[in-house]
């Protein structure tokens, strides 16, 4: 069974009643908890960026918080979960600020963390790659926004 374009699915919902599109949502939410995420932002935290982007980043200190700096292999696994969780938050909102704040807090975090990010190494190469993600962003946004991220971006690469 092969499903629906997004585009027929979209026209299907638009003519269902309230409460089907009610049941459906919380049947999406049943299965997966991503889904249940996703929803909980969108009801929750969507009207109000500024306290949402505090909560990711109490969720990044608490991880970051729980580093084990005992073996290289046991941090990177730990770096790359707070990174996992980092990019699911942002897939969440659809704003660029958003998505610049907390990559520029996660960089920020691994680079104070301690653990050494020479490059060539994978730790390295997981911050290089976010700081590419943050210059990419940087260049999709408005000058005026690229200049009060300026400052800090600077900080990162320095």
């Amino acid at each position: 069974m092969k499903p629906e374009s997004i585009s027929k699915i979209k026209k299907e919902l638009l003519h269902a009643p309230s409460d089907k599109l009610v049941e459906f949502c919380l049947r999406l939410a049943k299965y997966k908890t991503e889904n249940k995420e996703l929803l909980n932002y969108l009801i929750y935290w969507d009207t109000d960026s500024e306290l949402y982007v505090q909560e990711v980043k109490k969720v990044i200190d608490e991880q970051f918080g729980n580093l084990n700096k005992s073996s290289a292999f046991l941090a990177k696994k730990t770096v790359r979960k707070v990174l996992r969780t980092t990019q699911k938050y942002i897939k969440f909102s659809k704003e660029k600020t958003i998505e610049l704040d907390l990559l520029i807090y996660f960089c920020r975090k691994l680079k104070t963390s301690g653990l050494p990010l020479r490059y060539g190494t994978v730790l390295g190469n997981i911050y290089m790659r976010q700081f590419d993600r943050i210059n990419k962003v940087l260049g999709m946004l408005h000058e005026d926004l690229q200049m009060d991220y300026a400052d800090e971006v600077a900080k990162l690469q320095g």
